[in-house]
């Protein structure tokens, strides 16, 4: 018997974000959750090694990798649409929750409940917490490379999008936003380190 779980992941490939955005590049959630995977890997690790904290880093990674899997059976909802109200959030988190069950009966028996794991995450886990803020991070660093392309669309979402990552108090987060953002406002050209 096939199983068709690995070949719904790569029709993440399909699925673009912010459809009500006009965008200079278009991105899909494939490339979404791989930036997320890399971010909640740094945030795991600044929280472990720059404050002493004992995030599971892998886990982090593994929640980022698969947070959107759903969409290939759902689509993307744009957030708008998705926060309304309590009564749209409730049916679509419910969707969701139906989305990941079905994608998860795709496995063989015997991988399920591993991949279990990370299709349907702790969420009141730190692991989680780290994930989400490094969902909004890249969200961030998407406004920021459409604003530097002169796409002046996204300056809303950015300012929103800020506010959010600064509310959150994750000192990781902050740490992040002193040590790293600045450079994804720079050119090739700009950005130091390359041309020793």
């Amino acid at each position: 018997m096939d199983y068709n779980f690995y070949a719904f992941m790569d029709r993440m490939k399909y699925i673009k974000r912010w459809q009500l955005m006009r965008s200079v590049r278009e991105e899909n959630i494939m490339e979404h959750s791989q930036q997320v995977a890399m971010f909640a890997h740094a945030l795991a690790v600044i929280n472990n090694k720059i404050f002493g904290g004992k995030a599971d880093a892998e886990k982090a990674v593994l929640y980022a990798l698969y947070h959107e899997c759903s969409e290939v059976v759902t689509g993307d909802l744009p957030t708008p649409i998705k926060y309304f109200n309590n009564s749209i959030t409730g049916a679509y988190k419910n969707l969701e929750e139906r989305a990941c069950d079905k994608l998860l009966s795709t496995l063989p028996e015997e991988l399920s409940a591993e991949l279990s794991k990370s299709v349907k995450p702790d969420t009141a886990s730190l692991e989680y917490s780290i994930m989400k803020a490094a969902d909004r991070l890249a969200a961030y660093v998407k406004c920021l490379e459409e604003l530097r392309s002169g796409n002046n669309e996204f300056a809303k979402a950015a300012k929103s999008i800020e506010e959010d990552l600064h509310s959150r108090n994750m000192p990781e987060v902050e740490y992040f936003f002193e040590k790293f953002i600045d450079s994804f406002s720079l050119s090739l050209d700009e950005l130091d380190g390359l041309d020793d």
